[in-house]
C-alpha cells in the first residue's frame, strides 16, 4: 500500500509590487499617500518628490521640488511638515509653500505631525524637542534632550511624548499646551535608539536600536516590565504595530522584513548574575587569582546563560538554542542544564523572516491596505503587499 504524501505547506511571504526607481541620491524617508496609488519622499539631495502611479504600472513624479536644507516629511490630511509646510492639491500635482517652523538651531531629525491636537512635533541635532501650533505656527514649548534624538512617538490621549535618543535611552514628556513635565525615562539599549513605535491600544512602547535589539516596554499591563526582541544581523531601521492582529513588523540594515507575532506569552530575559566562579562546575574565573592560587587552577574566561542569567564557564555552556519567548529567534549561549529542559514546543519560533534584497533605511506601513513601503541604500523604493503575512 503506497504512503500517503503530504505536500508542504507554502511558507506566506511579502508581495513585491513596485520599485521607485530614478533617485540621485538616497531616500530618507517617504510615505505611503492615504487612499492614492501615491509616495511622497524625500532624499538626501534634498529633493521632495510626490510619485503617482500612471496607467503603464509605473511611479513618476508630479511634483518636484528642491529644499534649502536636509529634509523629513509626515504626510496626513495633504499636508506634511519639515522646515517648511506645504498644502498639496487635490490632485498632487501641486505644492504651495504654507508655513516656515523656526524650531532648531541644527538639522530637524524628526517631525510629526499630531491632526487631532493641531501640533508640530520636531526634533534636532541641537538637541531640542518642540512642538508648535500647526493653525498659528508659534511655538509652543521646547525641552532640552541629553542627545541628538532619533525616534518620537506621541499618545494622543494622554498627551505623552516618547523620545528616543543617541544615548539609548527614551524619555517620556506629559505635554500641555505651553509646557512640559519628565516622567520617567528608560534605559535598556547598548547602541542608539533608531526607532520606536507606539500602540496606544495596548498602551505598549517598542523601540529598535543600533545594537541590533528590540525591546517591548509594557507600559500600560505591567509598569516597568520589558521584553527583549532579538531577530536582526543589523541595525533596526523601522518598526510598526499592526494593533488589529497584534503584529510588529520590524526592518533592519541586514534587509530583514521581521514579523513578530506579540499576541504571546513573553518573558523577560534576566539579569546577569556577577560571580567570581561558574556558578555551574565552580571554576575560578581568570580575575580570581586567590581560587586560582589555592586550587592550583588556571582561572576560566566568564559567560552567561541566556535563560537563567547565571554566570559560567564555556564548558558549562558549550550548547545553543533558540528561545522565542524570551525574544532569542536566532541560536544563544545556554548552560548545559537549561538547553536540557528547553522543550521543542519553547524552541517554537514566534516570528517569520523574509529577505526585502537591500539594506533598509527607512519603513513605513499602511494599515488599512496592508501596504509597507522600504527605501534602502540602494536608492530604491519597494512597496510590498503585507496582507500574506500581516493576517
Amino acid at each position: 500500500m503506497a504512503a500517503e504524501i503530504h505536500p508542504r505547506p507554502q511558507t506566506r511571504k511579502p508581495v513585491l509590487l513596485s520599485k521607485i526607481e530614478g533617485f540621485q541620491d538616497v531616500v530618507n524617508t517617504a510615505v505611503i499617500i492615504p487612499k492614492e496609488d501615491g509616495v511622497i519622499s524625500v532624499s538626501q539631495d534634498r529633493t521632495i518628490r510626490v510619485w503617482l502611479k500612471r496607467d503603464s504600472g509605473q511611479y513618476w513624479p508630479s511634483v518636484y521640488h528642491t529644499m534649502p536644507g536636509e529634509s523629513s516629511v509626515q504626510h496626513s490630511s495633504s499636508r506634511f511638515s519639515s522646515y517648511q509646510e506645504f498644502v498639496l492639491s487635490e490632485d498632487y500635482n501641486q505644492m504651495t509653500p504654507a508655513r516656515t517652523y523656526q524650531a532648531h538651531q541644527g538639522g530637524v531629525t524628526v517631525v510629526l505631525f499630531v491632526l487631532e491636537m493641531e501640533w508640530v512635533l520636531s526634533t534636532g541635532q541641537d538637541k531640542s524637542f518642540t512642538w508648535h501650533c500647526s493653525e498659528s505656527g508659534q511655538q509652543l514649548g521646547t525641552y532640552r534632550t541629553t542627545a541628538w534624538v532619533s525616534g518620537l512617538q506621541f499618545d494622543v490621549e494622554t498627551r505623552h511624548a516618547f523620545v528616543g535618543d543617541h544615548s539609548g535611552q527614551v524619555t517620556i514628556l506629559k505635554l500641555e499646551q505651553d509646557n512640559c513635565s519628565l516622567v520617567t525615562t528608560f534605559k535598556g539599549h547598548t547602541g542608539n535608539v533608531t526607532a520606536l513605535c507606539w500602540d496606544p491600544v495596548q498602551r505598549v512602547l517598542f523601540s529598535g536600536s543600533s545594537d541590533h535589539s528590540i525591546i517591548m516596554w509594557d507600559i500600560g499591563g505591567r509598569k516597568g516590565t520589558a521584553f527583549e526582541l532579538q531577530g536582526h544581523n543589523d541595525k533596526v531601521q523601522g518598526l510598526c504595530y499592526a494593533s488589529h492582529t497584534r503584529q510588529l513588523i520590524s526592518c533592519g540594515s541586514d534587509g530583514g522584513i521581521v514579523i513578530w507575532n506579540m499576541d504571546v506569552t513573553r518573558q523577560e530575559t534576566p539579569e546577569w548574575l556577577d560571580s567570581d566562579s561558574c556558578q555551574k562546575c565552580e571554576q575560578p574565573f581568570f580575575w580570581n587569582f586567590k581560587q586560582m592560587w589555592d586550587s592550583k587552577k588556571i582561572g576560566l574566561r566568564q559567560h552567561h546563560c541566556r535563560k537563567c542569567g547565571q554566570a559560567v564557564c564555556g564548558k558549562c555552556s558549550s550548547k545553543r538554542s533558540t528561545i522565542p519567548l524570551m525574544g532569542f529567534e536566532f541560536e544563544v549561549r545556554v548552560c548545559d542544564s537549561c538547553h536540557d529542559s528547553i522543550t521543542d514546543e519553547e524552541r517554537a519560533p514566534t516570528a517569520t523572516f523574509h529577505d526585502s534584497k537591500h539594506s533598509i533605511i527607512h519603513m513605513q506601513y499602511e494599515p488599512t491596505r496592508g501596504w509597507l513601503l522600504t527605501s534602502g541604500t540602494d536608492k530604491i523604493i519597494k512597496l510590498w503587499d503585507m496582507t500574506p503575512v500581516v493576517s
